[in-house]
């Protein structure tokens, strides 16, 4: 995940997670406009082509991430998707996906449940049950940036799910990693892989990409 600043931050930053490994980026916007992310976008997009990169709009509604994106945008993020456990009806979830239709978006849809900042969820397997059938990439994370999510939680959502796609968004670093793989199957990390805010530290986010690999390839997914 680029914590972008500029145009020229988020090209450096996304050409590390390239030449490190990494499947891909998202672009976030902590304090720019989002319209300004989306031009930073095409211009990441162009130095570093053919490759993933999704965005993640902080300045507006869930239902408003998808309008103003251009064909090539692999993914939008959206911390809060407005599932509602305990409802047999997700207005909020139906206004989005019908948003998503409406802006003809093809990429995949990262969706937040149970996700930091935002509010509690009393049934986590519930919530996964109906976040399954509006998103692509059920998104979940710790109590706060840099805070990594419990086991327990995590091992929850994934028996929820089953083989539908589960991310972990926060708290993930080289040294932990280890133990999410066999239960996520994407982690957008930032915090753990960086020197800083907006920088990611090349030799973390290596080490990070390179356990990940070397799972994937000695244990075949194997899960707890």
């Amino acid at each position: 995940m680029v914590h972008v600043t500029g145009g020229l931050q988020a090209i450096r930053n996304s050409q590390l997670a390239r030449t490190a490994g990494a499947d891909g980026v998202f672009l976030i916007n902590h304090r720019l406009p989002g319209l300004e992310l989306l031009r930073i976008y095409q211009e990441v997009a162009a130095a570093v082509p053919d490759w993933w990169i999704g965005v993640n709009r902080l300045d507006v509604p869930p239902n408003e991430v998808f309008s103003g994106l251009s064909s090539g945008v692999s993914g939008v993020w959206a911390d809060n998707t407005m599932i509602q456990e305990g409802r047999s009806s997700q207005p909020a979830a139906d206004r989005i996906a019908q948003a998503r239709r409406d802006s003809g978006f093809g990429g995949l849809y990262f969706g937040g449940v149970a996700f930091k900042y935002q509010r509690h969820v009393s049934e986590l397997a519930e919530a996964c049950g109906i976040a399954s059938g509006y998103m692509d990439v059920v998104t979940t994370s710790g109590p706060g940036t840099g805070s990594a999510a419990s086991l327990d939680k995590i091992w929850s959502m994934k028996q929820a799910l089953g083989s539908y796609p589960l991310a972990i968004a926060s708290g993930i670093t080289p040294d932990n990693v280890v133990g999410y793989l066999g239960m996520a199957d994407c982690f957008l990390v930032a915090t753990g892989v960086s020197r800083s805010f907006e920088e990611f530290d090349p030799c973390r986010l290596e080490a990070l990409v390179q356990r990940v690999r070397s799972f994937n390839v000695s244990d075949g997914g194997t899960s707890r």
